[in-house]
């Protein structure tokens, strides 16, 4: 009984928080969109619903992204020229990164305005196309971030195994990060998928997955993204 209250516990505070929610709403989303995809041929109404929940859903998370910008404004503020970073790759990266999501950011809720009518274009889908490169662009540039992170700890085990004095404590340490610094490589790479999609026909794989394969892509980041959640809290414990 103890074990069930406690992951109750765990579940609820995760659900109490902006980020944990969306990881859960995202999850919802594709996997709706995969069964909706599976569904496609043997039973179009049930595969109709599963698309309008995973819409649904997927429209809730587009609008409580309405007021990302601040908290994102105030991280970029205390990020400024990542001067904290490890190496100059990373402080590079991190602040293009940083400049490419103030970019991006605005040009979702423009997209956002379109789709609900509040804003009249010219043409609406030059601005889903600018917002789709914006979001690869995002996700491109943090797997880079991730992927040097991987390789700089990786450095620091080589440093670490080197010394005389005991340090398995320390190695344990490194070995832990570096492991779910690999897990958000693999998160990262299937957004970038996921993002790549969206693009027109002809830019990377634009328009070439089917629904249930953006559905099943999206449902793998999601789990992943709830695993490294708990874990992350396991391990700051």
């Amino acid at each position: 009984m103890m074990a069930k209250s406690d992951a109750l516990t765990e579940i609820c505070a995760m659900l109490d928080t902006y980020g944990g929610r969306d990881k859960v709403m995202k999850a919802l989303c594709y996997a709706a969109k995969l069964m909706s995809g599976l569904y496609v041929s043997s039973n179009a109404d049930k595969s109709k619903k599963f698309a309008i929940f995973s819409s649904k859903i997927s429209g809730a998370r587009a609008t409580l992204r309405l007021i990302d910008d601040i908290p994102m404004l105030k991280y970029t503020l205390e990020y400024g020229w990542g001067q904290k970073e490890p190496d100059r790759a990373m402080s590079v990266l991190g602040v293009i990164a940083n400049f490419v999501d103030h970019l991006y950011y605005p040009i979702e809720k423009i997209c956002w305005l379109i789709e609900h009518k509040l804003l009249n274009v010219t043409n609406p889908t030059k601005w889903d196309t600018l917002s789709s490169v914006f979001w690869v662009s995002s996700i491109y540039l943090n797997l880079m971030r991730t992927m040097r992170m991987v390789a700089l700890i990786e450095h620091h085990k080589q440093c670490v195994s080197s010394q005389k004095s005991d340090s398995s404590a320390a190695m344990e340490k490194l070995i832990n990060n570096q492991r779910m610094e690999v897990i958000s490589v693999i998160r990262l790479s299937l957004d970038l998928i996921q993002a790549g999609s969206t693009l027109p026909k002809g830019y990377l794989w634009g328009g070439k997955l089917e629904t249930w394969h953006v559905g099943l892509v999206g449902t793998l980041s999601a789990f992943i993204g709830i695993y490294q959640y708990f874990a992350k809290k396991k391990m700051a414990k």
